[in-house]
């Protein structure tokens, strides 16, 4: 199942992408779907309700919004997730969770957090904040979205706890990643989570194995499998779960392949007027100009 939430006749709504991608048909969730997008579909069915559906419309006619524009919470972000990745930040010199030889691949999960209020849509521009930062990155990422709730969920049972999976884009200020030696600010201003263009759902899509690239100016910067990742799905929510209870909606972005602007010498941070692409197999584009 493919969900979007989008924009139609002046009000945002929720709706199911047919299968060959032309028609969109409405969820009729109520004031909460205005509020919320795809989270209140995600509550209504973690609750087993049945859900009435509205006459299709075609998906031409419509303006996509990212999936989940409101999170619940800040968004659970991983970092050095990716081998290749790892290593080339360590060498960037802005690694500050690396003290030492040897540490550039981390032994247990690295788990950070962007703010809700990061979230944009494909076709919104990041923002550079003139003054603020002149180091600006783009991250690729496939993200997962959590169907059922839990605490202490085992790695066994972890992605029975998984409802689909989106794009991310974790823009990072990689300046200020750097001077406050920790992630939370440089992950946050505000355009920093590009996310889309929908949801799809676990049956449909092994997130444990599908492709991961981004484009910047239609130059391919990073191409890097699932299968590579160094902590796995279910490892990332048992670690994030045994202490901390998940909520349908919750969202997880599960870290991103080697090819960050960082990692060239000398590095190669956005700037405005790029155009950053990046496309997950299964999951579709997400595409964001600079401003």
């Amino acid at each position: 199942m493919k969900i979007a939430t989008f924009w139609y006749d002046g009000m945002r709504l929720v709706g199911r992408v047919s299968a060959d991608g032309t028609m969109i048909t409405q969820f009729f969730l109520g004031g909460r779907g205005h509020e919320a997008g795809a989270l209140a579909l995600m509550e209504r069915l973690s609750a087993g309700d049945c859900l009435e559906q509205g006459a299709p419309l075609p998906l031409s006619e419509v303006r996509l919004d990212a999936p989940l524009p409101h999170p619940r919470r800040n968004i659970f972000c991983v970092g050095k997730n990716y081998r290749a990745h790892a290593r080339e930040f360590a060498r960037s010199g802005f690694d500050s969770s690396s003290a030492k030889a040897g540490d550039e691949v981390p032994s247990d999960p690295i788990i950070f957090s962007k703010v809700p209020e990061t979230v944009i849509p494909s076709g919104a521009p990041i923002r550079i904040p003139t003054g603020v930062s002149e180091a600006v990155d783009y991250e690729a990422e496939l993200a997962v979205v959590i169907g059922r709730g839990g605490r202490g969920i085992a790695a066994g049972q972890a992605m029975e706890h998984v409802w689909g999976y989106t794009i991310i884009n974790d823009v990072t200020a990689r300046d200020w990643q750097s001077r406050h030696r920790q992630w939370l600010l440089g992950k946050s201003f505000d355009t920093f989570c590009p996310m889309g263009p929908w949801l799809v759902s676990a049956d449909e899509l092994d997130g444990t194995d599908t492709r991961v690239r981004s484009w910047v100016n239609g130059e391919l910067r990073q191409d890097g499998r699932t299968s590579d990742f160094i902590f796995t799905i279910p490892q990332l929510i048992q670690t994030i779960s045994a202490g901390v209870t998940l909520y349908p909606g919750d969202i997880i972005a599960t870290g991103t392949p080697a090819g960050v602007g960082i990692g060239f010498d000398p590095p190669r941070y956005l700037k405005p007027g790029d155009r950053v692409r990046i496309e997950i197999d299964g999951l579709g584009v997400l595409e964001n100009p600079v401003e």
